[in-house]
C-alpha cells in the first residue's frame, strides 16, 4: 500500500524504507504485464470456446493457441512485480518447464498437442508446470488485492488439473471447471486493464531494501 506526498510529477510516495518516486519504466512494465496476461486469458477463452462448441474438429488449433498463451505467460512473468526474488524465479522455472515439455512433445507425436496430453494424463507433470506458473500469478493478485475471481482460480486450476491426472472427474464436470477458468480469468485480466498502476508497481522502497540486504549478504 503506498500513499501519494505530491500531486507534481512525478509523484513521491511513502513507503515503508523511505521515499520513492514511479517512473515510466515502471508503468510500462506493468501495462506489459497486463497486456501478456491478456494474451494468455484470449488463448485460453478461445480454446475452450473450441473445445465446448465444436468438438474434436478444431484441436489442431490448440497447439499454436497454447504457444501464444506460453509467450504471453512468460512476458508476465518477466515484468511481473514481486517482493520475493526466489518466488519469482521459481514460477519461471515452472514456465520454462511447461514451455519446453511443449515444444518436446509437439517433436515426438504425431497428433494434436491437447489431445495428446488429455489421453496421456502424466504429461501434466511436465506441461502442467505452465498453469502451476499462472496459479502463483492468481495467488500473488488474489493475496495482494483480495480479488474474488482469483481466490477462485487459485484452487480451481489445480483442482482441474489434478483432478484429470488422477482420473477422479467426469468429462462433465472437467468441461464446467474449464469454462469456469475461462470466464474467471477473463473478468480478471479486465479488471487489472482499468486498475490503477501504481498499486500493481507496489512499494519500490522494499525492492530497494530487499537489494541492499542481498548486497550486504554477498
Amino acid at each position: 500500500m503506498v500513499t501519494s506526498q505530491s500531486a507534481i510529477s512525478p509523484e513521491v510516495y511513502q513507503g515503508q524504507f523511505g521515499e520513492f518516486t514511479i517512473e515510466g519504466r515502471d508503468r510500462l512494465e506493468v501495462i506489459i504485464y497486463r497486456l501478456g496476461l491478456t494474451v494468455a486469458a484470449l488463448c485460453l477463452s478461445i480454446s475452450t470456446t473450441l473445445v465446448v462448441l465444436t468438438g474434436s474438429r478444431f484441436l489442431s488449433w490448440l497447439t499454436p493457441l497454447f504457444f501464444v498463451f506460453s509467450l504471453g505467460l512468460g512476458i508476465s512473468l518477466v515484468t511481473i512485480h514481486v517482493y520475493l526474488g526466489p518466488l519469482k524465479r521459481l514460477l519461471q522455472l515452472f514456465w520454462l518447464v511447461g514451455t519446453i515439455t511443449g515444444v518436446v512433445l509437439l517433436n515426438l507425436i504425431a497428433q494434436p498437442l491437447a489431445l495428446y496430453v488429455y489421453e496421456h494424463p502424466l504429461t501434466l507433470l511436465g506441461i502442467g508446470c505452465s498453469f502451476a506458473a499462472l496459479t502463483g500469478i492468481y495467488f500473488k493478485e488474489g493475496f495482494c488485492f483480495a480479488r474474488l475471481e482469483t481466490k477462485l482460480l487459485t484452487p480451481l486450476v489445480p483442482l482441474l488439473l489434478l483432478g484429470h491426472l488422477f482420473g477422479i472427474l467426469s468429462v462433465n464436470v472437467e468441461i464446467a471447471l474449464l469454462i469456469g477458468w475461462a470466464i474467471l480469468f477473463m473478468v480478471f485480466v479486465l479488471r487489472k486493464l482499468i486498475q490503477a498502476i501504481p498499486p500493481d508497481i507496489g512499494d519500490k522502497s522494499v525492492f530497494a531494501y530487499l537489494k541492499q540486504q542481498n548486497s550486504s549478504n554477498k
